[in-house]
């Protein structure tokens, strides 16, 4: 997936990228699996792009085993420490 859509940079995807990805791996006339896909992508784009606008393959790969979770609340309860 990185080797085929990430362009920019060879270990992290755009916003643009991401619909690329999904431009490239829609099935023909599955309108709510479009939605569906655009939805998931989007809110992780969201929620996990850095502060340059990249998604990370890190990050995708941590929803699939899913690390993601358990990162994000690290990070977010060292944030509260801090303030």
């Amino acid at each position: 997936m990185f080797k085929k859509y990430a362009h920019t940079h060879p270990n992290a995807l755009t916003s643009d990228e991401v619909m690329a990805l999904l431009k490239g791996n829609r099935v023909p006339k599955d309108y709510k699996g479009w939605v569906a896909a655009w939805t998931e992508w989007k809110i992780l784009y969201i929620l996990c792009k850095d502060k340059k606008g990249l998604l990370h393959k890190e990050t995708v790969r941590g929803v699939y085993d899913g690390s993601l979770f358990e990162r994000l609340e690290k990070e977010h309860s060292s944030k509260n420490k801090k303030q």
